[in-house]
């Protein structure tokens, strides 16, 4: 594969203002080509590219595309910076009168040197916010696809699209499906602009000649105008990869533009590292439905911020995933120590779920078309979230750690939709480590608060996904929950029923339309503040459960808590796959028996705290 770097325009406009400066601070930059004018990190920003592009198992040449104005200039650069002086092509414009035009360059070089490979074409002189990305990535995404490849980022606030050149994207394919050179406003939605860095198959490289003889004139041999005519007229396959970061072409650019970005990328640069990210997921309770959700039913859940998972992540040299000392041991105080935890808690703590996340968000966003920066960190975690009774803390920590990663890598809710966040935590827990699971966990636990979910099959064939709804928290009902002290692996809850919902028996079918029957009767009871209502359909719930499930699946512990808490008439039933209930008792003097009485039993009480997202919340530390 070959890169070609372009600095062959002519700054006139900047240098013109270098040189009428009278403040003296940019003295020192008269004459001095675009490519070569000061960057971020304190590099020039051609080092920052070469720098870049100088991997031999990527590329087995690097040409150099410049004026003749400004050749001696790169020539001087080349020998000081082990670039080679053979591969700088000189297209022979001194001005802007007698320029070929950036397509016309790219075409020069392509003929003069007789190449005949995949190209990659980087405008030189282009300031980048983040100079971390990982080019190789572009690179493997550019091959996966059957199509040319452009490099676009999502527009700040302060930028207008009427400036740049684009680009409209399929979203499941990353086909761009239209390209639009510095548009007027309003004439498209989108919010992302391409910019002078793109993957040219060597079978396609012969379409720039044929654009080249429609275009005479110089000023209408751009790139912007020869990916409109290619992806708009000719329709071939052109796709699209975001970097999250931004761009700013110097091009004919003024000396207060330049000085603005470069302040605005160093000022982001220095600001960003040092903060660490923290962002929580809460411990959720199923209050009606489930588990219906793994079997194209309806529920409604809960987030409650009595317990909840926390990751922390923060840049460093390499990758670090942190052990937690207690959910991850190493060491036992003796042999009968290591009994007791593993048979309580099991082998398997919160680490691989870190790891597993990772993994999974490095391929997923190969495979979306989005290219990370190549920054390490450390992740930790600490979690409050019982373990093993079924109130979601694992998927709690996978979705922690997703948050952190978006953040830390600039993903926006655009790039991650919620429902697709909410498939990827299940992926994780699926795909990677084999836990049963569905859907419910990871919706609410993205979408926070109360959350209406329909999983029908028609809905997850079509989109992919359910339709999820949040729902209105105010003035709820004191909701209850008490979990084992010492509960067995919730896991085998689910026993066989999804064989036999597979294989189609009656008994099992009907029952998940039955649960997603009396979640639509919850959602009305709950829009009417109907709480009687709600506590009758909580107990049918559990009452079905028990039905397809039978008592030896559901375990005589859960059977007692249930027990006990209708003596007291309470409304009860399973949050998740066992070891917790949940419980809604409208009587305040029994509810307060009944904390007692199940702390004596040996379990754990707490009334339970909604947790109530706020309206401008992305998904950090509450």
């Amino acid at each position: 594969m070959i890169c070609i770097l372009l600095v062959a325009g002519h700054g006139t406009v900047l240098q013109t203002q270098i040189k009428n400066d009278n403040t003296g601070l940019y003295s020192h930059l008269t004459g001095v080509p675009k490519a070569l004018l000061p960057g971020t990190g304190g590099k020039k920003i051609l080092d920052f590219w070469w720098e870049t592009v100088n991997v031999r198992q990527l590329f087995t040449e690097v040409y150099l595309v410049t004026n003749a104005d400004k050749y001696k200039h790169y020539e001087r650069w080349a020998t000081a910076n082990d670039f080679p002086v053979e591969n700088i092509v000189n297209d022979g414009s001194t001005t802007l009168k007698d320029q070929l035009g950036a397509v016309a360059d790219l075409e020069l070089v392509i003929r003069s040197r007789k190449l005949d490979d995949d190209v990659v074409v980087i405008a030189g002189d282009m300031l980048c916010a983040d100079q971390n990305f990982d080019i190789a990535q572009v690179i493997r995404f550019f091959r996966s696809k059957p199509g040319e490849l452009i490099i676009y980022y999502q527009l700040e606030e302060s930028e207008r699209s009427s400036s740049r050149g684009i680009v409209e994207v399929c979203p499941e394919t990353h086909r761009i499906t239209h390209f639009l050179e510095k548009p007027e406003e309003g004439r498209t939605a989108s919010r992302l602009a391409s910019v002078v860095f793109y993957c040219v198959r060597r079978d396609r490289l012969s379409y720039m000649s044929d654009f080249l003889s429609l275009q005479t004139r110089a000023t209408e041999r751009t790139f912007g105008l020869f990916w409109e005519w290619l992806i708009n007229e000719k329709q071939l396959d052109v796709f699209g990869m975001k970097l999250p970061t931004g761009f700013q072409l110097i091009g004919q650019v003024g000396l207060s533009d330049y000085t603005k970005w470069l302040t605005h990328y160093s000022t982001k640069k220095q600001d960003n590292p040092a903060q660490p990210i923290t962002c929580r997921s809460y411990a959720r309770v199923g209050l009606m439905g489930n588990p219906s959700d793994g079997f194209n039913g309806k529920t409604i859940a809960m987030t409650i911020s009595n317990f909840w998972a926390e990751v922390t992540l923060g840049e460093s040299q390499t990758l670090a995933l942190v052990p937690h000392p207690l959910n991850d041991p190493t060491e036992f105080g003796s042999l009968q120590d290591l009994f007791c935890i593993s048979r309580r808690e099991g082998y398997l703590g919160g680490l691989r779920l870190l790891q597993a996340t990772c993994k999974k968000f490095y391929q997923f966003c190969s495979k979306r078309g989005i290219a990370l920066t190549k920054q390490n960190f450390t992740l930790k975690y600490d979690t409050n979230i019982p373990r093993q009774v079924g109130l979601a803390g694992s998927s709690a920590i996978v979705s922690a750690t997703l948050k952190c990663l978006m953040e830390f890598y600039n993903i926006t809710d655009n790039d991650l939709p919620k429902p697709i966040r909410a498939n990827f935590i299940l992926s994780v827990e699926t795909d990677e480590l084999f836990i049963t699971a569905g859907l419910q966990d990871r919706v609410v636990q993205v979408y926070e608060g109360l959350v209406y979910m329909d999983f029908s099959k028609k809905l997850m064939d079509e989109q992919g996904y359910g339709n999820y709804a949040s729902m209105d928290m105010s003035d709820l009902p004191p909701f209850w929950l008490a979990y084992l002290s010492d509960p067995s692996d919730s896991g085998r809850i689910h026993s066989n029923i999804r064989q036999r919902w597979l294989s189609g028996e009656p008994v099992v079918v009907e029952a998940m339309k039955t649960f997603a029957e009396l979640t639509d009767q919850a959602r009305s009871a709950i829009k009417e503040r109907d709480w009687t209502r709600l506590a009758q359909l909580m107990d049918q719930n559990f009452e079905l459960r028990r039905s397809i499930y039978t008592d030896d699946c559901l375990g005589p512990g859960n059977l007692r808590m249930v027990q006990l808490a209708r003596q007291f008439g309470s409304a009860v039933k399973l949050p998740g796959s066992g070891g917790a209930v949940v419980g809604l008792c409208l009587d305040q003097v029994r509810l307060v028996e009944m904390r007692q009485a199940f702390q004596e039993a040996g379990c754990v009480f707490c009334v339970i705290s909604p947790f109530i997202p706020s309206a401008s919340s992305v998904g950090g530390l509450h």
